[in-house]
């Protein structure tokens, strides 16, 4: 296996719950899937969930910018499930999922974390 794309962000939680406040379910319907938008939403403060779910999206799509035809990748075309045990995993779709198997992505690998204060995501694309 070879890497072909790595990606990080992190992201502020107050500036999600400002987020929230101000611009309620659209934020959830714009930029989360209906599978992320129900697991925040199952939080007490869903603002560190979506909050580490942004910082995933946004280090996905980095590590997928040494491809061109990446550039209009959407926000829900990724999409952060938890898989058997808890552990985070992406699922691409659309253009995402397009893009990367025009170049040979097998695996997307994805670390997760975040505090009362910031969340951030790193990703590794996988040949």
């Amino acid at each position: 296996m070879s890497t072909i794309g790595v990606g990080t962000d992190l992201v502020e939680v107050s500036r999600v719950r400002r987020m929230l406040a101000e611009k309620g379910t659209h934020v959830f319907e714009r930029l989360l899937t209906r599978g992320e938008a129900d697991y925040c939403l199952s939080k007490l403060d869903p603002s560190e969930s979506v909050a580490v779910r942004l910082a995933a999206k946004e280090a996905v799509y980095k590590a997928l910018q040494n491809i061109p035809a990446a550039r209009g990748v959407g926000w829900r075309d990724i999409e952060v499930v938890r898989a058997e045990g808890g552990r985070p995993e992406v699922v691409l779709t659309g253009l995402a999922e397009q893009v990367a198997a025009q170049q040979g992505v097998r695996r997307v690998l994805v670390s997760l974390s975040h505090t009362h204060e910031a969340a951030i995501a790193i990703a590794v694309l996988e040949s």
